[in-house]
């Protein structure tokens, strides 16, 4: 593709050299430009690609593309052969770039994207499964893994970087996708990785505590939510929570179509739990009765979230709900064990106090009578003041609580447990045990538990690994549990 048709619309500020070149590859990485590669300087948080200017240049590179003029003038001498492009900020212009070149995939089938802090995953997820189950080849950006139609790739963020999301994109287009249902992140949509895309629906979930550490302020973290649905265009859709108090805040500014769903109040898609238990709910959605596998009022949420999009995309009422009926949860969300002596561990990511609240309280209305253990720990170099919050609701909320690790990263997990406790009173740290080795923690857990305990396993979902230092090191709770398992029936 020409330089010319690359970089229309990403906000030029000056260009040197012929824009009329063919470009074989676009990134943002210098180490990965070769001869006839469009190289994008962007301002990062811990690099500058401007510092890696001349290093592409000496690959290869055909084009630069930069927004600071003084880095440039450091990097040396411009080079007859490159092509030069200033931009007003080559953040936003790599998104751009990265939409022209691979076609404007997210024009070509209908985009769907949910923003909030809990429900994302599971929300894409089952709406991937549900339209492929209605027939249509689909595409799923999430947490968990990204696939097109059948094939799956690992997901490294929540929101891939602007040429992941639209090579990917392109590949489902490519196949004959319909849909693409992705989790947007308010750090993706700060750093502006979705600028670009064309979405036909948005969908906001809820907004608690997290990401304090990245944005500062709940204000801050609120207002890059925001910006999602202020600039989803004007053919679009924008569905939002009216009983969540930031619901309609969302959605204030947009220039979609706003769509309400309700599990409290008059919106114009409603849902009630009329019967609940360990295998699932009987919901009533506008009206018309409907069995899920899933468990919780979260659950109820998210499941009437994806009725009210499959609506908007055109799909019929009984489809619609006899699809829902099938859809089973998201790996590591409310993912049960059942083992020895009745006891059942449920693994979920819950990893902030909203969470948290809700899973336990789910946990506690089913079964009201069992002994109900919350074992938690909380992400090193991440948000700290949610650590005390956390502890409070377990205090409140369980019988037995066990204080671990979660990713410490490159903080002491002892410090982290610290910060744990400082949000118990004395009742709490009574009912507490603290055990740093999360594999410990949750044998001590099982192993001592009543019978007919429920054990809860937070924060680690779906994961597969845990970050301690900068190493990851394998850890799959769902192996760990039924090994623990195999370990109680042989004693």
């Amino acid at each position: 593709m020409k330089i010319g048709k690359i970089i229309e619309d990403c906000g030029i500020a000056g260009i040197s050299g012929s824009t009329v070149k063919e470009i074989k590859s676009i990134t943002s990485d210098s180490r990965k430009v070769s001869g006839g590669s469009m190289f994008i300087a962007v301002k990062g948080f811990s690099s500058d690609g401007h510092d890696y200017i001349a290093d592409a240049v000496a690959k290869g590179a055909s084009a630069v593309v930069y927004q600071d003029d003084a880095a440039l003038e450091a990097a040396g001498p411009q080079k007859s052969d490159v092509t030069y492009i200033k931009v007003k900020s080559s953040r936003h212009a790599l998104a751009i770039i990265a939409s022209n070149f691979h076609g404007r995939p997210s024009e070509k089938l209908s985009l769907v994207g949910i923003t909030g802090t809990n429900g994302k995953t599971t929300t894409v997820t089952l709406l991937y499964h549900l339209f492929k189950g209605l027939g249509y080849e689909c595409g799923l950006l999430s947490t968990i893994a990204n696939y097109v139609g059948d094939r799956c790739s690992e997901a490294v963020n929540t929101t891939s970087d602007p040429i992941t999301i639209n090579s990917l994109l392109a590949e489902m287009v490519e196949i004959g996708c319909s849909y693409c249902f992705m989790e947007v992140s308010s750090i993706g949509i700060e750093q502006e990785r979705v600028a670009g895309l064309h979405f036909k629906v948005g969908i906001f979930s809820n907004l608690t505590h997290d990401h304090l550490d990245y944005h500062g302020t709940f204000a801050e973290y609120l207002r890059c939510k925001k910006l999602f649905f202020d600039n989803l265009p004007s053919d679009a859709v924008a569905i939002t929570n009216a009983d969540d108090r930031n619901g309609m805040v969302m959605v204030q500014n947009t220039g979609a179509k706003i769509v309400t769903y309700s599990c409290r109040t008059v919106a114009d898609h409603t849902c009630r739990i009329i019967e609940e238990s360990f295998d699932g709910m009987q919901l009533s959605i506008d009206g018309k009765e409907c069995w899920t596998g899933l468990i919780g009022q979260h659950n109820a949420y998210n499941i009437l979230a994806i009725y009210t999009a499959a609506l908007c995309l055109g799909a019929g009422q009984e489809e619609t709900l006899i699809g829902i009926s099938r859809l089973k949860s998201a790996r590591g969300r409310l993912e049960t064990l059942r083992g020895p002596r009745d006891i059942s561990v449920v693994i979920d990511y819950a990893h902030t106090p909203d969470a948290m609240e809700n899973v336990l309280g789910t946990l506690r209305e089913i079964g009201p009578e069992r002994e109900l253990v919350c074992l938690f720990g909380c992400g090193g170099d991440r948000d700290r003041t949610k650590r005390p919050e956390m502890a409070a609701v377990a205090q409140k909320m369980a019988d037995r609580i066990i204080v671990t690790s979660d990713n410490s990263r490159t903080e002491r997990t002892e410090d982290i447990m610290e910060d744990i406790k400082a949000g118990m009173d004395a009742r709490g740290r009574a009912k507490s045990l603290f055990i740093a080795d999360r594999k410990e923690a949750i044998r001590t857990a099982i192993m001592t538990a009543p019978e007919g305990a429920t054990i809860l396993l937070a924060g680690k979902g779906h994961e597969t690994y845990q970050i301690l230092g900068k190493t990851k090191h394998h850890f799959d709770e769902n192996e760990i549990v039924s090994g623990i398992f195999e370990d109680m029936k042989n004693l």
